[in-house]
């Protein structure tokens, strides 16, 4: 009686541990299947935008240096309705100096009256340029160039929408950034009748230098996004390369960067 009772006890202890594997064995192969899920999610979401290097360049407005050739345009996506889908793009570079930058984008008139360098730009057509080297801190940098060729530009500091900007100080020499705009099938004026422009900036890297993570290396990356405003029709209507909804300030939307 003792020896049956013995080897029923045994038996049912393998019985539980088959069991007990077999559990363990689905847990684990479930997990598996959903770390594979997850790393094929960031993967297909975290695909960055590679950045080539560059030997340094004249900059003409026209985007027309054989340099350029080795990038590819870049699409920005219009955020609101209304207006016209004009198609607007850019490409980007990186020499041992500083950052290159190229816009292009159809119009049909220049609409900005503003005729200073650091004016409120953002209430006229202007392409727009973020930089945010280091995303553990909530600061960035904001550049905008008007059809006019004129620019504004600032260092931000946005904490949970709590935003503060300073322009430059001692802007000038190693400082300047280096700028051109062309005007393609009108005249470089206010209300003037065009078919597109498109704006070739060069940022040394001393003007970003209150930024961590300047300058890029080889293997490096920054958040960033490539935005345009445009008001044709007296309304404010908005292109952007990274998913922001309502404002170019949503930072956390940034897009990658990766440095060749």
């Amino acid at each position: 009686m003792i020896g049956n009772n013995y080897n029923f006890t045994i038996r049912k202890h393998k019985l539980i541990n088959m069991k007990l594997i077999a559990a363990i064995a689905t847990i684990f192969f479930c997990y598996a299947a959903s770390a594979n899920t997850l790393i094929k999610q960031v993967s297909e979401t975290d695909t960055p935008l590679v950045v080539h290097k560059c030997s340094d360049f004249t900059i003409t407005g026209k985007g027309d240096n054989a340099e350029w050739q080795k990038t590819t345009w870049v699409a920005l996506n219009k955020i609101n309705e209304g207006g016209k889908n004009y198609e607007s793009k850019f490409k980007i570079l990186y020499s041992s100096t500083g950052m290159y930058v190229l816009f292009n984008g159809e119009d049909d008139k220049i609409t900005s009256p503003y005729k200073n360098d650091f004016d409120s730009l953002f209430y006229a057509d202007v392409f727009e340029v973020f930089f945010h080297p280091d995303i553990s801190e909530p600061i960035y940098f904001e550049y905008e160039i008007s059809p006019l060729n004129k620019e504004l530009i600032l260092l931000i500091i946005n904490r949970k929408g709590k935003m503060g900007g300073w322009v430059p100080w001692h802007y000038e020499d190693k400082n300047k950034i280096l700028k051109n705009v062309n005007i393609n099938g009108g005249a470089m004026e206010s209300g003037a009748a065009i078919k597109s422009w498109s704006a070739e900036i060069f940022f040394p890297y001393k003007i970003l230098s209150p930024l961590l993570n300047v300058p890029p290396v080889s293997g490096m990356r920054w958040n960033a996004n490539f935005c345009r405003l445009d008001y044709d029709t007296g309304n404010q209507y908005m292109w952007s390369w990274s998913p922001v909804k309502k404002s170019f300030h949503e930072f956390k939307k940034y897009y990658s960067l990766l440095f060749e």
